[in-house]
């Protein structure tokens, strides 16, 4: 059974609607007046054609408060193999780092020198190998590139190929020869200073089994106190400085990029982490006491010092333990298969291969990641479980059904007595535990 309005309410509706669409019309055209005649040309045409949302959003954003319109961002020299003749202007579709540095040189300077820009540099990686080859190119490019990006490829006359466009991946390389994209932070037309500065955005990329920051940082008591307080946040000020434009908790941003009273914004994402924890043994960066020293500072605006300094002995140590228990034992296990002929060197062709892989890539990772952002369940469960569960239960068999002794050394080591057994003094105290706090035995 159909519902149908009150004529007095669709009326009304009708009318409000009819009421907010002149305002969006009225707000276009002023700030249309105020840009230059290519970019009135573009929006006359779009407004009413192709993508007219766009125009509406731009509308809205700080480019068009300061009169910058679409050809100021989307024109191409004659260099350019994206350009293309467009109603008589030369445009691309792609805006590049290198487009925005026109007016934001020092940001643009900063991303190009940053993680995030070679981010699509992965060629040769097991994750380029698990993604192109087993699980196969689609999968790569709608999954990996979105991501990381890839080099954007151009067919002829400004038209993109499309198993490489449309491509928003933060290190993707461009036809300019820029790397990255902006807009994948800020939000294309919308140019959003909001919109960058939540954690929302980059969890975009950053979440899932192996690189879960979002996941952990929404556990933190961080990201417990920004979604309670998001409204005390002041997220559109223009000027976002940590203790003088907000105070009542840290995002993404405050942490690796955001302005201090100590420290300037950077967008160099890296600037600020003194662990490199993506590789199978975690590594100190290059100037790792610099970046802490820059990191700490920005704790020190909530934090006391001891519990600082405290913090970063702790993470140490889960780096170290991982490195030191699992991860290089781990390595050291799959280099001596290899050296005797048990296995191949092509990734992925064996179940050990798997096993090893998500020991480090998974849980490894998460475990690392976790303690770099105060989730404890990700340390724990989500973490150094998981790592103790494939390495005792699945890594040392599978490695020891391949060549017998090969972890015997590792099984001597201190790190791993507890194999040989728990003392009966051990086991009563835990049986005494369970009897005393549940009134029976451990099941």
């Amino acid at each position: 059974m159909q519902t149908r309005l009150p004529p007095l309410f669709l009326g009304v509706f009708l009318l409000v609607a009819a009421s907010a669409s002149a305002q969006e019309s009225a707000e276009v055209a002023k700030r249309a007046a105020d840009t230059s005649k290519e970019s009135r040309s573009c929006i006359d045409c779009h407004r009413s054609g192709a993508a007219p949302l766009a125009v509406q959003q731009w509308a809205t954003s700080r480019h068009a408060q300061a009169g910058i319109g679409c050809y100021e961002c989307h024109q191409a020299d004659k260099e350019r193999p994206d350009g293309f003749e467009h109603f008589g202007q030369r445009i691309s579709v792609m805006v590049t780092p290198k487009s925005c540095g026109t007016c934001h040189a020092q940001q643009a300077q900063e991303f190009q020198a940053s993680h995030h820009a070679q981010a699509g540099q992965i060629l040769g990686s097991l994750d380029n190998v698990l993604g192109e080859d087993v699980e196969g190119p689609a999968a790569a490019a709608m999954g990996c590139a979105k991501c990381h990006g890839s080099v954007v490829k151009v067919v002829g006359n400004g038209k993109l190929d499309p198993t490489t466009w449309p491509n928003e991946g933060i290190g993707r390389v461009n036809p300019d020869g820029s790397k990255g994209s902006c807009s994948v932070c800020h939000s294309r037309h919308t140019f959003s200073l909001a919109i960058a500065r939540q954690p929302e955005s980059c969890g975009y990329c950053h979440l899932g089994p192996d690189h879960p920051q979002a996941d952990i940082y929404n556990e933190s008591k961080h990201g417990v106190t920004y979604r309670t307080l998001i409204a005390q946040m002041n997220l559109n000020s223009p000027s976002w400085v940590l203790g003088k434009d907000y105070s009542v908790a840290p995002t993404c941003d405050t942490c690796h990029m955001g302005a201090t009273s100590q420290l300037a914004p950077t967008h160099d994402v890296g600037a600020r982490i003194s662990w490199n924890l993506r590789p199978e043994i975690a590594i100190r960066q290059k100037d790792w006491e610099k970046k802490r020293d820059a990191m700490k500072s920005v704790c020190a605006n909530c934090h006391a010092a001891d519990w600082v300094s405290n913090f970063y002995i702790q993470f140490d140590n889960v780096v170290d333990l991982g490195n030191e228990k699992f991860f290089k034992p781990a390595k050291d296990i799959m280099g001596k298969l290899q050296q005797a002929g048990k296995i191949s060197p092509t990734p992925f062709d064996a179940p050990i291969k798997w096993t090893y892989f998500e020991l480090w890539h998974h849980q490894g990772r998460r475990a690392r990641m976790g303690a770099s952002m105060n989730g404890p369940d990700y340390v724990q469960w989500h973490g150094f479980y998981e790592v103790a569960k494939i390495f005792y239960s699945d890594f040392l068999p599978e490695a020891e059904h391949l060549l017998p002794g090969v972890t015997s050394a590792v099984k001597e080591s201190s790190y791993h007595q507890w194999l040989k057994g728990l003392s009966a003094e051990q086991r009563q105290n835990i049986r005494e535990y369970y009897q005393k706090r549940y009134e029976q035995p451990p099941q």
